[in-house]
């Protein structure tokens, strides 16, 4: 009677109460064969990607080796055709028309390429007491102090006097000089060490240091600067006034690697949120004729609000979905209320260190499959979208059915913080919007940490997201 009661209860357990078991005990070794393989591709992307332009450019080229040409809106494609739009190098639209065309709605992926990282002010070349330095101002939500005292890396565009433009990277070959931002010694740092985290590195003292050698049998004022002003102008032909036209950024020169004996998780920067870029790029290269029109978004700007003509706040998905819809004799605002979309953007992985800011109920974890949120925002989900529940049934359904393992959280504990995402622009277009993406770990830090597992699955929910129909 005792095995019979135990047996009953078993049985009812698995059927009314939710399995959180780690991911490794849901998935067999093929597919975690197939995640370590994936993660390969998905590194090298990472090291070409530093930037929003390298990203863009990155995912163009292997968009155009899929077949994906130009978007012309004077031509008429069939399904299974591919096109893509460039919006200034920086940010990207795909899309593969679908058999049933964009009459009944299309589906939306959106990831952003941005990152947090420095970039140069206008006028960013100084020299103090025999050391040439840059100055620059931090993009995005960063955490100051993990900036100083790392190998840094330049890279970006320069677009000369002239009209002419080259591109920049120095920090990544073999034999690159790298750059850095120094910090104070803790001998002399009594009273930076009483200060917050926050302000204990302002932000105008992180300036990157370039040089150190002066012009030679020169003495005088600026000879340290001008000399460094010289090699650069060497390399790259530019002088100092071009950089008031240049968008150069220093981001970490670590390159991307594996964390642990295991070899189960990725080390590297700029993961948030270029791991569901890449995720979503695999998804729209491999399918190939969807039922719905598949469009992938891979926007900039998301790290400061979205803002500017190439982030997910101005009209330029809109306005390629109206393009769509003309060509089809269809209003654009009867596909956008049929439509439905993943913000493929990552979430906050719970951190054992840190654990009195999670709620360990309502939160992802490392190794458990693709995070799904229903909303963001901040304390009273400000700043969010929330997803209906109609929609979030249907995305459980989708991934349950393909196997994708999945797990659903928050950011946090309710008063901890919170964040954003693009979810919020796409379902202000009355789109049905849910955020899926990779749980992180140290996220916005110079090296974040994510799961192989966690990046495959996700890569799989994209996939059979564009596939539904």
């Amino acid at each position: 009677m005792a095995k019979k009661n135990e047996t009953e209860t078993k049985a009812l357990t698995e059927k009314l109460l939710v399995n959180r078991k780690n991911g490794y005990f849901s998935v067999n070794d093929a597919k975690v064969k197939k995640a370590d393989t994936f993660c390969e591709g998905y590194k090298e992307f990472l090291q070409n990607s530093k930037t929003e332009r390298e990203a863009a450019a990155s995912a163009c080229k292997i968009a155009q080796e899929a077949g994906f040409v130009p978007y012309d809106a004077d031509k008429t494609y069939a399904p299974g055709d591919r096109v893509y739009v460039d919006n200034r190098g920086k940010s990207l639209l795909l899309a593969t028309i679908g058999t049933e065309g964009c009459k009944n709605g299309v589906r939306i992926e959106a990831a952003h390429i941005d990152c947090p990282r420095l970039d140069l002010k206008p006028h960013p070349l100084f020299e103090d007491n025999d050391l040439v330095q840059l100055k620059t101002h931090y993009y995005g939500g960063l955490k100051k102090y993990q900036w100083t005292t790392i190998p840094l890396a330049m890279h970006g565009r320069i677009c000369r006097k002239d009209g002419t433009m080259v591109d920049v990277c120095v920090g990544e070959k073999p034999g690159d000089p790298l750059f850095t931002i120094s910090d104070l010694l803790p001998h002399l740092a009594r009273a930076q060490q009483a200060k917050t985290l926050g302000k204990a590195i302002e932000g105008e003292k992180l300036n990157v240091l370039i040089g150190s050698r002066p012009v030679r049998d020169e003495e005088g004022k600026d000879v340290f600067k001008l000399n460094t002003m010289r090699l650069l102008n060497e390399q790259f032909g530019i002088t100092e006034e071009d950089f008031v036209s240049a968008d150069i950024v220093f981001v970490p020169a670590y390159r991307p690697c594996d964390i642990g004996f295991d070899r189960a998780l990725v080390g590297a920067y700029g993961q948030d949120d270029r791991s569901c870029a890449y995720a979503e790029l695999m998804a729209a290269v491999k399918v190939k004729k969807p039922v719905k029109t598949n469009i992938t978004v891979f926007a900039d700007r998301e790290e400061i609000g979205s803002m500017g003509n190439t982030g997910m706040q101005s009209h330029f998905l809109r306005d390629f979905i109206e393009d769509l819809a003309d060509s089809e004799g269809v209003k654009v605002r009867h596909v956008l209320a049929k439509s439905h979309c993943l913000s493929a953007d990552v979430t906050a992985a719970f951190d054992p260190n840190y654990a009195d800011v999670y709620d360990t109920n309502n939160s992802t974890y490392l190794n458990n499959g693709v995070g799904v949120c229903k909303y963001t925002g901040a304390a009273g989900k400000y700043d969010t979208s929330d997803a209906g529940a109609e929609f979030v049934s249907d995305i459980r359904r989708l991934f349950d059915k393909n196997e994708v393992l999945w797990q659903i959280g928050e950011m946090g504990k309710v008063d901890a913080g919170g964040g954003g995402t693009v979810a919020m622009y796409i379902a202000n277009m009355n789109v049905d919007v849910i955020d899926v993406g990779v749980p992180v770990l140290s996220m916005h830090s110079p090296f974040e940490v994510v799961s192989k597992l966690d990046e495959y699955m996700t890569y799989q929910a994209m996939k059979v997201f564009f596939d539904a129909e």
